[in-house]
């Protein structure tokens, strides 16, 4: 197709890419919605294909469909959609645009915090909502905080101090990070070293390794060995966490070191196994096994995921859902189509209670609050069999859990 009878237009190969993922996500979506007054539509942009899949992709589209079915026949109509961004910030951003132009009114989970951060501008740029539960970056409710983004599962932060201030509480006072070598490894070891030198302990040094290109950590765990360091702190995550543990044991560290795994899940740890899991340390808000109302939402989903209890990652999806379709009905539905501000207003307003989460508030900053659980992982002999994984070390409070308001520089809350 040329234009004014010019040539073909070039484009280079990585916009030709993520047009085409943007366009195939976008396939069953009409580019002009019609008798659509009312109904809520609800993208879930996630990763279907990469390393994130397990902790939140489908999963996060199974949470979020179970809380639209909960929510339904309550006057209006709830249409969930899905696509993967891909953990490209061009691809993610080209799906975002287009669901928002065509008429979806909320985008959910997106894991990867370089796409979640140009989500969060998007919606703030097409006045709609963001309902991050799958980014780490604690920037959504700091210098990037925005009226229409709420935050609702976890973030670096609540990692770092859920489990290095809780680990030296329990004797883990002298630390040895093993770093993926970018941005998010080096603010992990930052902020975990903060709380743990906080708390009384010393970090004796750390390893970076090259990422994502390393696979054979053996020289980094030989310096973790000789610091003598009594915690092994993992600041990586997915398939490099699993192999670095799974090298760890194999090198012996785990006779004389605990490893906290600053970024880790229970699909983790059912891919590592019991075996070379048992006695690891660390920080989610969500288990499916905490208490009664965890294990009645698991059950609820587990016949829509291959008989899986649900993660914490897809957790927060349904939470967050649910919450936003609360408050659609508080307001109405015109009201809330007409400006994603106002619906994060109401949100803000109102209590937040749920199956998987618990009573929480959300703070001016977009901040959701809701209890940080330490756990340890238990041995082969004290499970009770499959996914029965975690037993509760250290419980922070919501209010404590996440950085303080006045500590994270969001333009919302300057005076």
């Amino acid at each position: 197709m040329s234009a004014r009878g010019e040539g073909p237009v070039s484009l280079p190969r990585r916009g030709l890419l993520a047009a085409g993922a943007a366009a195939a996500a976008l396939g069953g979506l009409p580019a002009r919605p019609r008798a659509q007054a009312n109904t809520i539509r609800i993208g879930v942009l996630t990763d279907m294909s990469g390393p994130y899949r397990d902790a939140t992709g489908p999963g996060s589209v199974v949470c979020t469909q179970q809380a639209a079915a909960e929510f339904a026949d309550r006057g209006f109509t709830i249409e969930v959609l899905q696509a993967d961004h891909q953990n490209k910030p061009d691809v993610g951003a080209n799906i975002a645009r287009q669901w928002y132009d065509q008429g979806v009114d909320a985008i959910v989970d997106v894991p990867t915090s370089s796409v979640a951060l140009a989500i969060n501008q998007i919606a703030r740029e097409k006045n709609k909502v963001h309902l991050n539960s799958g980014a780490a970056t604690s920037d959504l409710t700091g210098s990037q905080c925005s009226p229409n983004t709420v935050h609702w599962t976890y973030d670096t932060y609540m990692l770092a101090k859920g489990t290095g201030a809780a680990v030296v509480r329990q004797g883990g006072d002298t630390w040895f990070f093993l770093t993926a070598d970018y941005a998010f490894g080096h603010a992990l070891q930052r902020d975990v070293s903060r709380f743990v030198e906080q708390a009384g302990g010393r970090v004796l040094g750390a390893a970076r390794y090259p990422f994502p290109a390393t696979t054979d950590y053996s020289a980094f765990l030989l310096q973790a060995q000789a610091s003598r360091a009594k915690v092994l702190g993992l600041a990586n995550a997915s398939t490099d966490t699993v192999n670095s543990i799974k090298q760890a044991r194999e090198f012996g560290l785990h006779r004389n070191m605990r490893f906290a795994a600053l970024l880790m899940g229970v699909i983790d740890v059912h891919a590592l196994g019991l075996d070379s899991a048992q006695g690891l340390l660390l920080t989610e808000s969500f288990y499916w096994d905490l208490n009664d109302r965890t294990r009645a939402f698991a059950g609820r989903v587990r016949p829509r995921n291959q008989n899986r209890p649900p993660v914490m990652v897809p957790a927060g999806c349904y939470g967050a859902t649910l919450h936003y379709l609360k408050a659609v009905a508080d307001m109405g539905v015109q009201a809330a189509k007409a400006s994603g501000v106002e619906v994060v207003n109401r949100m803000k307003a109102m209590p937040a209670d749920d199956d998987a989460f618990g009573p929480g508030t959300i703070r001016a900053d977009g901040r959701k609050l809701h209890p940080a659980y330490l756990f340890e992982v238990k041995t082969p002999q004290e499970s009770r069999g499959d996914w029965d994984y975690y037993k509760v070390v250290a419980t922070t409070p919501g209010e404590e859990a996440f950085r303080p308001l006045a500590e994270g520089n969001c333009p919302l809350v300057r005076s």
